[in-house]
C-alpha cells in the first residue's frame, strides 16, 4: 500500500452469483477504505443480502473475489471473519440463552477467553446498554433488545469491519433513533457497511451510497450527490425504473 493511501478495509471485485440460470448478481465491484460509513441501498430483491453473504463468507460467489482487510474471503476466511463482525437481518439468537450466556458462548467461539472475554462482555454490554436485560431469556426481549444482542455479539471481538443487514428492521422510532447513535458512534472507529432500504438510513448515518438493482451496482456516491437533481425518493425511484416497464435479462435476480 502507497503511504498515504488509505486501506481498503472491504474490496468486492466482479462479483455474480449465479442458480442455474437465476442472476442473484452480476460484475458487483465496489472498495471501502478504513473509518468510513457506507449505506447498501436498494429495493427488496436487489442483491444486497447476496452480496453482504458473499463478502462475510456465509455464501459462495459464482465469479469474482471479495476481501476484508485485505484477507482473501475465500481462501483466508477463519483469518477475515476474525476482522469481521457480522449483523444478519435474523441473527443467531437463541431464545432460551440470556445475552449473558449468548456473548459468552459466541465469545469462546470465537476464542477470546478468560479475562479478555469478561472484559469485552462488559464493554459490550454497556455500548449497547444491555445492563437491564443481560440475565433475562432472549425469548422474552422485545425487537430492540434483540437487536442490541446482536449488535453486541457481533461487536464482541473487536473487529475492524462492520457488515450489518436491514439493522433497524422493524424497531420503533425510539429504537431506530438509538440504533443509528450507536452506528454513527461506532463509525468513528470502525469501517461499515449498512444494508437498507430505508431512505432515513442513508441521511442519518451513511458518508456514501452504493445502490444496487436487479443484481447490479448502479450507483455509487455520497448522498449529497444522489440527491443533486432531486430528493432521495425521486432518486430512488429513478434508479430502479419505478413506474416504467423492466425486462428480466439472464432470468432475474434474488435478494
Amino acid at each position: 500500500m502507497v503511504e498515504g493511501t488509505p486501506q481498503m478495509m472491504i474490496e468486492a471485485k466482479g462479483l455474480s452469483k449465479f442458480y442455474g440460470p437465476f442472476v442473484a448478481i452480476k460484475d458487483i465491484s465496489f472498495s471501502i477504505p478504513r473509518g468510513q460509513v457506507v449505506a447498501f441501498l436498494g429495493p427488496n430483491g436487489a442483491g444486497k443480502t447476496t452480496t453482504m453473504k458473499i463478502l462475510s463468507g456465509f455464501l459462495a460467489a459464482s465469479e469474482g473475489s471479495a476481501s476484508v482487510a485485505g484477507l482473501d474471503i475465500r481462501t483466508r476466511r477463519l483469518e477475515a471473519s476474525a476482522k469481521l463482525g457480522y449483523l444478519p437481518e435474523d441473527g443467531p439468537l437463541y431464545d432460551g440463552m440470556t445475552p449473558l450466556e449468548l456473548l459468552k458462548f459466541f465469545g469462546e467461539a470465537r476464542g477470546v477467553l478468560g479475562t479478555r472475554l469478561r472484559n469485552r462482555i462488559e464493554a459490550v454490554t454497556e455500548q449497547c446498554a444491555l445492563h437491564e436485560v443481560i440475565e433475562k431469556p432472549i425469548g422474552k426481549l422485545s425487537r430492540g433488545y434483540r437487536q442490541r444482542v446482536g449488535l453486541a455479539q457481533a461487536l464482541l471481538h473487536e473487529p475492524d469491519v462492520l457488515i450489518m443487514d436491514e439493522p433497524t428492521a422493524g424497531l420503533d422510532p425510539n429504537q431506530i433513533r438509538d440504533f443509528r447513535t450507536n452506528i454513527t458512534r461506532l463509525g468513528a472507529s470502525k469501517t461499515i457497511l449498512l444494508s437498507t432500504h430505508i431512505l432515513q438510513e442513508v441521511k442519518a448515518v451513511a458518508e456514501r451510497v452504493l445502490f444496487i438493482h436487479e443484481g447490479r451496482l448502479v450507483f455509487d456516491g455520497t448522498p449529497d450527490e444522489m440527491v443533486m437533481t432531486g430528493s432521495l425518493e425521486e432518486k430512488f425511484y429513478s434508479l430502479t425504473n419505478y413506474g416504467k416497464p423492466t425486462s428480466l435479462q439472464e432470468g432475474g435476480q434474488a435478494s
